[in-house]
């Protein structure tokens, strides 16, 4: 067989689309100065499981107005051309982001008016509440700090800003992570002139991923308050049950009810609560795997994005790895003790049994020598007839024989009553 004959290599169906997944989001390539808009759409309820098309539907009612491009039937992402600017959009597992790039810098900074590039009406028919919002600034960074560090100070709240270098020093970031007076968050980009346009962007695209994955892993902080209160108490009923296993106060069936109520409580917690912790998890490790892409060092002295995150970030995470653990280790404990109260139960019913078993035998022995006694007494019934039928059939040899009834009948009765014994004997063997 010639190779030009030879049958093609099959490719696993799912080839293509694996490989290409690699290359799906790449990041934007921008030119200071510039400045994004950032935004972050999550449906109250149930995001996970939401119907993803209307956040499809979504994007294109806003491609439609300014003429552009449709994304491609079920895709996840889409980078374009959005008249005069740039828009990202990507779907995620909970959310929706939109990022903006807008070349050249607005007049006043941080200026809230910029939002109004995307229509207030298409915003108001959104699929989803707004999770996050930012506004980005990207400026050129020359060579006077000094200039750097005036500005952080008149753009963020001293007390919270971070700053640092990054990326061997080829540029500066900074955010104060408050919310602003018109709603967004605010972050600051300075880049060194030799900086590359697509490097540029992957900060700016950095940025944008901290900040809404700090917002979507603190949604487990609220779950968590939420079920420490009820923890509580059902931790001192379960202390109380567990304290009481010995069934000094309550029975033990009483006792296992309770304890499988609390168990059963304690489980749809656990339920309910597993896919948020979960979540927060996994956004808290993707949130440090960012900063640390980063390689911060410190800048005019002031906090980094990592120490904000640990003096800040950290213990809401902390609480809610905290909360799930106690959650766990209250549903082990509920296990374990209803392991041990159902064996108590398993014993004393045992012994219940054991009681009835004995009381049974008792009772038995009891009909047992109730039947031997009426036994006894039906030998005498029985003899005492058969007597009285034997006596009238031997009446006409009486007379010849030369005796009286009064003899004969002592003569017939222990033979009749050995017999009616002996009768009644055989059929009690053969009914055993």
């Amino acid at each position: 067989m010639t190779p030009e004959t030879r049958a093609p290599l099959a490719d696993h169906p799912r080839r293509f689309e694996l490989a290409n997944e690699m290359h799906a989001r790449p990041f934007p390539s921008l030119d200071a100065p510039a400045h994004a808009l950032f935004l972050a759409l999550k449906a109250p309820r149930d995001a996970a499981a939401r119907d993803k098309s209307l956040d499809r539907a979504h994007l294109i009612a806003l491609l439609d107005r300014f003429g552009a491009d449709h994304p491609k039937p079920g895709a996840t992402h889409w980078f374009g051309e959005l008249g005069r600017h740039k828009l990202k959009w990507e779907c995620h597992t909970e959310f929706t982001t939109y990022t903006l790039f807008i070349d050249g810098l607005e007049e006043r900074p941080f200026d809230a008016s910029e939002y109004e590039l995307l229509p207030a009406d298409w915003l108001a028919e959104a699929p989803g509440a707004r999770m996050t919002s930012a506004m980005i600034r990207i400026e050129k960074l020359d060579e006077d700090d000094a200039g750097v560090a005036r500005k952080l100070s008149e753009w963020f709240v001293s007390e919270s800003v971070a700053a640092a270098q990054v990326l061997d020093d080829a540029a500066v970031l900074a955010g104060d992570f408050r919310i602003d007076t018109a709603g967004h968050m605010r972050f600051a980009v300075f880049v060194r002139p030799d900086i590359s346009q697509r490097r540029t962007g992957r900060i700016v695209q950095r940025l944008t991923e901290i900040e809404i994955y700090k917002a979507m892993s603190l949604l487990g902080l609220p779950r968590a308050r939420e079920l420490s209160e009820r923890m509580g108490t059902l931790d001192a009923r379960l202390t109380h049950l567990m304290s009481d296993l010995t069934g000094e106060n309550s029975p033990a069936d009483e006792s296992l009810d309770q304890l499988l109520e609390i168990s059963a409580e304690l489980e749809s917690l656990l339920a309910s609560s597993s896919f948020r912790f979960g979540a927060t998890a996994a956004y808290e490790a993707i949130l440090h795997d960012r900063i640390d892409v980063l390689r911060e060092s410190r800048f005019e002295g002031r906090q980094t994005f990592t120490e904000f995150m640990t003096r800040r970030y950290d213990p809401a995470m902390r609480t809610v790895r905290s909360t799930e653990q106690r959650l766990r280790a209250m549903a082990e404990r509920a296990a374990r003790a209803g392991d041990l109260l159902r064996t108590r139960v398993d014993v004393e019913r045992q012994a219940q049994n054991q009681r009835l078993l004995e009381s049974m035998d008792r009772r038995a022995d009891l009909a047992l020598r109730l039947q031997q006694t009426v036994e006894g007494l039906s030998v005498v019934a029985i003899s005492y007839y058969a007597l009285n039928l034997v006596s009238y059939a031997s009446y006409p040899l009486y007379e010849p024989l030369g005796m009286s009834k009064g003899l004969a009948t002592a003569l017939l009765t222990p033979a009749v009553v050995l017999l009616v014994f002996m009768m009644i004997r055989r059929i009690r063997k053969g009914m055993h």
